[in-house]
């Protein structure tokens, strides 16, 4: 795996408690993020680094770049359909495409316009974002939250094909350290690395109401 991995416990250490914080492991270049699959859409994306296939090009698809948000929406691999746990190395510059074109999925008055002025952003973009609870590694809510992005049309043609570097199959990984969790041992668990991920653009961090500490 080219996933930089370290112990969990020593990681809880660094990270914020709660706020609103992209929780991922990234350079300037890229960053990772996950998807679940069943086993034909995740073997086919595997041997032709990238989603074809049984992947439909016509439906939303969701991107995580939290590793533990993914294990508890996919129950670390054993929910049906999502068997093949998959790292994306996807390219920074896509990702920040998205977040700039991404439109809340839910309406807030901190949006700052009206509802109708979000209803027609809702039906222009093809980028849905949304803020949720973050999760501890057996699937316990936290304060902090945790990003989640939607694309669809153009978007997930391109996240398809064109945005990503590379695909690993973490499937068996993700079985190993699962064992830790079922028997209460997070001392032993290790997981992907992970830190905020703040932009330099201070008007993307407003927009996703990211938190500096």
């Amino acid at each position: 795996m080219k996933l930089k991995l370290k112990k969990y416990k020593e990681q809880l250490q660094e990270w914020p408690q709660k706020g609103y914080h992209i929780m991922a492991q990234y350079d300037e270049d890229k960053i990772i993020v996950y998807q679940s699959y069943r086993k034909e859409i995740g073997v086919f994306a595997l041997e032709n680094q990238y989603f074809g296939g049984g992947f439909s090009l016509e439906r939303m698809t969701w991107i995580k770049p939290n590793f533990l948000w993914m294990m508890y929406r996919n129950g670390w691999g054993t929910k049906e359909g999502q068997e093949y746990v998959l790292a994306i190395h996807l390219k920074m510059s896509a990702f920040k495409r998205y977040l700039e074109n991404a439109v809340y999925s839910t309406y807030n008055d901190k949006l700052g316009i009206s509802r109708e002025e979000w209803q027609g952003q809702v039906k222009k973009s093809s980028v849905r974002l949304q803020w949720d609870p973050d999760h501890d590694p057996f699937g316990n809510k936290l304060e902090r939250r945790a990003i989640q992005i939607g694309l669809r049309n153009e978007f997930t043609r391109s996240f398809a094909q064109e945005d990503i570097l590379l695909i690993e199959d973490i499937s068996d990984f993700v079985k190993e350290q699962y064992q830790f969790v079922l028997h209460d041992d997070l001392d032993n668990l290790i997981i992907p690395e992970e830190k905020p991920l703040l932009f330099d653009q201070e008007s993307l961090n407003e927009k996703l109401r990211l938190d500096r500490h």
